[in-house]
């Protein structure tokens, strides 16, 4: 029997076999074996199949009657996640050799790494064993190798506070369902066939985007008058009590040249700014048109390379080992980023940077450091570059001088009331090796002067307004996010790559640049959150004041979940009232019956029976009388939108649809006899009589209904399922896979069995993902083949 140490993900488990020794073997006396889980294994069910069959058709249903839900109703069910049965299996056979399991999964603030380990545990039915945990701050091998020696006992699942607090972290967001449900009615009930999520942290980013659109959108400048003083170095003298004027012509000429008096001189000084946090990082690369989603991809594989540091951080300082650890590579460092060494002269910890406190520590570079900014281009692509660029010198910036300089304060002579203000740089200190104000307008210090005061002041006529407010984008989101203490960085990062999404259905912010918009779903939001408990900025506040009494278990989750069936009843009100003020600012109208046609379907199997249907499909909204004909049974035509914004036309008919798993009534679409269309295209009457034949037709000008791109293929008919059936190339790769046009370099390499990396694939649910993908035979069919981790 054996030690068996259970990894997050694949390429951590490669890194604590390295650090052991191998995937199998002793360390220092201790039998052990590294197995791994690829995140999470499991996830919740939907509702419906978490509660009594009684009851399931309530839960399944997007009404408002059936809210709130009944935590004594819930079983919170899991279920596995798709195409995770071989990591199970596996998992399960190293589990029964261990008589100790080790979790060694990340140490997050969160407590995600925990809960991802037990709720594998708790579905395989492996409790009673042994336990105990790796406390470890990165995948260095020292780390590991301590980690692994002072492995802390555990007594059970329950006993531990990460673990509780990451579950009711993870049971109040599936209770958040019940808001996402609310607005989305609202929305309905307005003639909008869209689905509008809503979140702790999603609601939030739509408040503050929405609540500082408006403000700058509703921006009036309002120019003023007022006299002032400048002197020959072009420092300005205000007097705060002169008075300002609509026109310039009010303005008195009262004012003569006068000498300036030096009132002070002082000497200052800054202190380099604090460490990055993955959220700042991203903000700032988004300026340099660096998405989220690739700053998060990059990053976790540059971090599981130990390039940079671990990624989900909430740490904004080290620890004085971590900055040990890193002392004898500072020189390689700033030689990688072209920071002068001769500059980083402040090689002792700064109090203000590095404490004894901190778990992970704040995000910096690796103990892998790499040869050149060229090497990390090569191996990660340029967001690579810039993201261990803008790390390295945020960290190297510590380790320079403080910036100093001279403030001269003085005034006009005969005019003493007019003060002028004149910052005057002696040393640049860390700003010569990190800018983090770069691009930053806003920043701009108004008082800097290279030549400080001068000797004579001349009146003159200041021509102001009224300041703009600041256009929303990702920085400033994120500082807002960060004053209230909304999120932590990383997850920040991830819920804004989520609603900014171009590639989903209903994002709810657009980015153009670096200028952040509400999207049409967003706009809705916007207007149904004033007032309620998920717009509440402090919301994620309370929530984290829950982790944090559950985990010192003065609290339960029973007892905190408890408030949100009370918050969705004030909420479902709120939202109701605000919806007519919604419609008024957007111009919509109040659906007149219901969002969903309801009727007995005469042609159900088994007999007639009461159904409800969506009363909209593809865009198109059924009348009474198409209602009153698909109850009975007949078949419709009708003009629809694809979408790719394309008008076709749809026919068919009632029937029972799956989605995911779960079946519902619904419009169906025709099975036809023979093909005529498909992907956008109408085949000719001479394709038709070819694909009837049996034979297959290469075409290159399908459109894809989910980006509207150009494509093409091989396509033949399936005359016993009645579909057209596409082939991406036979025994060649296909052109393109999920959304990524591949290179002919990359073809080339796929087509001689090789494994390459693919980045900013796109899943059938709008989701972003990374991908090693190889070219094989599976289930007799050659067909792209994806692998993580």
């Amino acid at each position: 029997m054996a030690v068996i140490l259970v990894a997050e993900k694949p390429s951590a488990a490669r890194n604590m076999a390295s650090a052991l020794g191998g995937t199998t073997g002793s360390y220092r006396g201790t039998i052990y074996e590294v197995a791994s889980l690829r995140g999470h294994l499991y996830e919740f069910t939907q509702p419906h199949a978490m509660v009594d069959s009684s009851l399931a058709d309530a839960y399944q249903k997007w009404d408002l009657s059936n809210l709130p839900w009944d935590l004594d109703d819930l079983t919170w069910k899991r279920e596995p996640q798709k195409n995770v049965a071989d990591v199970i299996k596996t998992l399960r056979s190293a589990l029964v050799r261990g008589d100790e399991i080790v979790i060694a999964t990340d140490l997050d603030p969160s407590g995600e790494g925990d809960l991802l380990f037990w709720e594998a545990i708790d579905e395989l039915g492996f409790h009673g064993k042994k336990y105990s945990r790796m406390e470890f701050t990165d995948e260095s091998k020292a780390s590991i190798q301590k980690a692994f020696e002072q492995r802390r006992p555990v007594k059970s699942m329950r006993d531990e506070g990460d673990y509780r607090k990451a579950m009711y972290r993870s049971q109040w967001d599936f209770l958040s369902m019940q808001f996402t449900r609310i607005a989305t009615a609202m929305g309905r009930q307005s003639g909008q066939d869209l689905v509008l999520r809503q979140g702790r942290l999603k609601s939030a980013m739509v408040s503050l985007v929405g609540d500082q659109q408006k403000a700058y959108d509703a921006y009036v400048k309002r120019p003023f008058f007022q006299n002032r003083f400048r002197d020959e170095n072009d420092v300005m003298y205000t007097n705060p009590d002169e008075p300002r004027c609509d026109q310039k012509g009010q303005v008195p000429q009262q004012y003569r040249p006068s000498a300036v008096v030096l009132d002070s001189k002082a000497d200052k000084k800054t202190a380099p700014p604090k460490l990055l946090d993955l959220a700042s990082l991203s903000s700032m690369l988004v300026g340099k048109g660096v998405k989220a989603n690739l700053t998060l991809s990059t990053y976790q594989k540059m971090y599981e390379n130990q390039v940079v540091s671990y990624p989900r951080t909430e740490d904004k300082t080290v620890t004085p080992e971590q900055f040990k650890d890193l002392a004898p590579l500072v020189d390689k460092i700033a030689a990688v980023v072209g920071v002068d060494a001769g500059l980083l002269t402040r090689r002792q910890p700064r109090s203000t940077h590095v404490k004894p406190q901190g778990a992970h520590g704040a995000n910096r570079p690796g103990p892998k450091v790499p040869s050149s900014l060229d090497e990390v281009e090569r191996k990660y692509g340029k967001a690579g570059r810039l993201i261990y660029e803008m790390l390295a010198k945020n960290y190297l910036a510590v380790l320079a001088e403080d910036y100093l300089y001279e403030q001269q304060r003085g005034h006009v002579a005969k005019y003493p009331d007019f003060v002028g203000i004149a910052n005057v740089p002696r040393s640049p200190g860390w700003r010569a090796v990190f800018d983090p104000d770069a691009g930053d307008d806003s920043t701009d210090d108004k008082h800097v002067s290279s030549r400080g005061l001068g000797q004579n002041a001349e009146p003159f006529i200041f021509e102001g307004a009224n300041k703009r407010p600041e256009h929303p984008t990702m920085r400033w989101l994120m500082k807002q996010l960060g004053k209230r203490d909304v999120g932590t960085g990383a997850t920040r990062t991830s819920t804004y790559s989520e609603v900014t999404n171009d590639k989903a259905k209903y994002p709810l912010l657009t980015e153009k640049g670096r200028k952040l918009r509400l999207a049409r779903a967003g706009e809705m939001s916007w207007r149904l959150l004033p007032g309620t408990h998920i717009g509440d900025l402090g919301l994620t506040e309370k929530v984290y004041a829950d982790m944090r009494d559950i985990a010192a278990g003065t609290a339960t989750a029973e007892e905190r979940l408890a408030v949100v069936a009370d918050w969705v009843r004030e909420d479902m009100a709120t939202m109701a009232k605000n919806a007519t003020s919604m419609r008024a600012e957007l111009g919509l109208k109040k659906q007149v019956g219901p969002a969903r046609a309801e009727g007995v379907w005469q042609a159900a199997p088994g007999g007639p029976k009461k159904v409800t249907f969506k009363k909209i499909w593809s865009g198109h909204e059924f009348g009474d009388d198409e209602v009153a004909k698909l109850l009975a049974g007949e078949t419709i035509s009708f003009v629809a939108t694809s979408k790719a914004n394309k008008s076709f036309t749809a026919t068919g008919a009632l029937g029972v649809g799956d989605f995911r798993g779960r079946k519902f009534v619904g419009f169906q679409l025709e099975v036809l006899d023979k093909p005529t269309r498909w992907s956008g295209r109408t085949f000719t009457p001479a394709e038709v009589t070819v694909l009837l034949a049996g034979q297959s037709l290469e075409i290159d000008d399908f459109v894809s209904a989910q980006t509207g791109k150009t494509f093409g293929c091989k396509v033949s008919w399936d005359a016993k399922a009645k579909k057209i059936t596409p082939d991406f190339g036979g025994d060649e790769p296909p052109r393109s896979w999920c959304q990524v046009t591949f290179t002919d370099t990359q073809r080339k390499d796929l087509a001689a069995g090789k494994t390459i990396q693919g980045t900013g694939f796109v899943s059938a649910r709008g989701r972003t993902f990374d991908a090693l993908i190889s070219w094989k035979n599976e289930g007799g069919k050659k067909k792209i083949v994806p692998s993580f981790g």
